[in-house]
């Protein structure tokens, strides 16, 4: 029953919300073999200058191992690139 969290910067208007959950539900039912009714999807706005601190910091940085598509940016990106 996977529950989806998309953090991302404010600004996105609420169909391309509704457009990026319908894609990724797709995909989760597809790849997954879930239902639909399996699948739910959320959205958190994160302001730019909280990025680091509520998203790169306890999401991301150190924790690479559990990453399947590391970020482009930030400290640790060269060093997780070196790992994988």
């Amino acid at each position: 029953m996977p529950h989806i969290v998309v953090k991302l910067y404010p600004g996105k208007s609420e169909a391309q919300k509704r457009d990026l959950s319908a894609a990724i539900v797709s995909d989760v039912m597809c790849v997954l073999n879930y239902g639909e009714e399996a699948v739910s999807v959320g959205f958190e706005e994160v302001q730019p200058g909280d990025w680091s601190s509520l998203v790169y910091e306890p999401d991301i940085q150190g924790r690479w191992a559990t990453l399947t598509k590391v970020p482009g940016y930030g400290p640790g990106q060269k060093i997780a690139n070196k790992e994988g």
